[in-house]
């Protein structure tokens, strides 16, 4: 059965199974719930699945796919894990 950010952000072919994910969450930071400002981040899995699908697309980041959640979003989580090494 899929669950968690396999439902929310509508599986679709090119995304992680759960397997796949299971495997990639503990290689992740551990994003803070609510950094004392605005919304709480997105879920590190469709963070994952939209940067996948970008690269896939080769689309810029202003182009990303609206079911993934701001493009803006995306690419800050991006830049911020690449900057540290993730």
């Amino acid at each position: 059965m899929i669950q968690g950010c396999f439902l929310e952000a509508g599986w679709s072919r090119g995304d992680l199974t759960e397997a796949e994910w299971r495997v990639l969450k503990d290689l992740l930071p551990i994003e803070p719930e609510n950094r004392g400002r605005g919304r709480p981040p997105e879920q590190n899995c469709s963070i994952i699945n939209s940067i996948l699908w970008r690269l896939r697309c080769g689309v810029p980041w202003r182009d990303i796919s609206p079911k993934f959640g701001s493009w803006n979003t995306i690419y800050r989580r991006f830049r911020r894990w690449s900057e540290a090494g993730v």
